[in-house]
């Protein structure tokens, strides 16, 4: 149930936002909104601002003349109280709560619907400049979520920072998580169903909070930074470690065997991420806004890197396509994220975000980037494209992304089966 839950909060606050962002640019450049849903069809509820009132209607089924069940309205009611724009949008929430869409005037969407009349405030009325704006506000927006929240987060938790880059230890990690070098995930003990610990490679050679790293294979060190860099991208090789230690007058050498400790992203590529089991001297450290707000950018920048490397990698064959995760792993890690705490939880739901919006702005028919594609087409070519084309276009997208969905969910559904 907690996994059930935690998947709803994630995607109705994702959807909720992106839509949200399509909606509020739909209306800044006077485009008619005909519907916003939360949530798939069949319709739950409904909302319509009129100018008699806002029309309330629950939708259940009932039985028609024939004595056959339908799904329709089972209520209806009108409230008095009468809204400020009586802009005739439907506002749904839907039985489905794993999407939402915004149905604009003059748009091509999953429906096919090709009622385009030329009316002002359809959406192909507009300038190419409008039509891009409200195309790319659902992504802006998932953006500045992500930002918000990493913002809010390090606003009011803090942050631990490196007091400075010297390559001086600050922890020593006893024990590590052992991990499968081929998938990069824990290695679980069949018998209590935990993940398997093995001894931190440090720990294990005698390094000691306070030790300065003084080289690694005669390079000398004069930074974190470039001692990490070394020692992340030699897992499973051997490193002659040379460290200080305060009040001792002769330097202590070890070869140290970096652990595979999981998978990284790095120019396309994915690549062994090697750790020893150390951490820098840190300090918690209080942000104001502006500092916290450099933060959530930081952040939210630094995902939009990774995402970006794994997708290429992706795509230039340099990773498995099983890596690529749908709903039911989505569902899996809210789930985890829920049970760790709603903190947690609400930095799992920033990085989807980041996710969706990135999916979101690829070029393919259906999404976001394609309506932009179009867009930009049209633009070079310095004419619109038929309704006819159009409807092609979408449905070329559409069979594209039934064939990604498809290609998630088998491999979602391999993981599980594999456990």
């Amino acid at each position: 149930m907690t996994t059930i839950l935690a998947l709803i909060f994630v995607l109705g606050v994702l959807v909720f936002v992106h839509e949200l962002g399509h909606f509020l640019a739909a209306r800044s450049v006077g485009i008619r909104v005909e519907r916003f849903s939360i949530g798939f069809p069949p319709r739950l509820l409904t909302f319509i601002p009129t100018e008699k009132g806002w029309v309330f209607k629950l939708f259940f089924y009932r039985r028609i003349e024939d004595g056959k069940l339908e799904w329709g309205p089972v209520l209806e009611k009108t409230l008095k109280k009468i809204p400020r724009k009586a802009t005739e949008t439907e506002f749904n929430v839907a039985l489905i709560p794993l999407g939402g869409y915004v149905k604009l005037a003059g748009t091509i969407d999953e429906s096919l619907d090709d009622e385009i009349t030329g009316a002002p405030d359809e959406l192909t009325s507009k300038n190419r400049l409008q039509q891009a704006w409200v195309m790319s506000a659902g992504v802006i927006m998932n953006l500045i979520l992500a930002v918000l929240v990493y913002t809010g987060v390090s606003w009011s938790q803090g942050v631990d920072v490196p007091i400075n880059d010297e390559p001086v230890v600050g922890v020593v990690v006893e024990t590590l998580l052992q991990i499968n070098p081929e998938t990069g995930k824990p290695i679980i003990n069949p018998e209590t169903d935990k993940p398997m610990m093995i001894e931190g490679p440090a720990s294990k050679a005698g390094l000691r909070p306070g030790d300065r790293i003084v080289s690694i294979d005669a390079i000398e060190i004069n930074s974190w930074n470039q001692m990490t860099s070394l020692i992340h991208s030699r897992p499973g090789d051997s490193l002659s470690i040379t460290w200080s230690r305060e009040g001792f007058q002769d330097d202590t050498t070890a070869s140290i065997v970096p652990i595979v400790a999981g998978k990284d992203v790095c120019d396309c590529r994915v690549i062994d991420l090697g750790m020893i089991g150390i951490a820098p001297i840190t300090e918690h450290q209080e942000n104001d806004v502006f500092s916290a707000l450099a933060y959530g950018f930081s952040i939210t920048q630094g995902n939009v890197d990774k995402i970006y490397n794994s997708v290429c990698a992706l795509v230039s064959g340099n990773a498995p396509f099983s890596d690529l995760g749908g709903p039911i792993m989505i569902a899996q890690l809210a789930g985890e994220s829920a049970r760790a705490g709603f903190l947690p939880l609400l930095l799992f739901t920033a990085f989807i975000s980041i996710n969706l919006a990135f999916v979101n702005i690829l070029p393919i028919p259906g999404l976001d980037g394609g309506h932009l594609l179009i867009i930009l087409l049209e633009g070079i070519s310095r004419r619109e494209f038929s309704v006819k084309t159009r409807i092609r276009i979408q449905q070329v997208g559409m069979a594209i992304l039934m064939l990604l969905i498809v290609s998630v969910l088998y491999n979602d559904i391999s993981r599980l089966i594999s456990g």
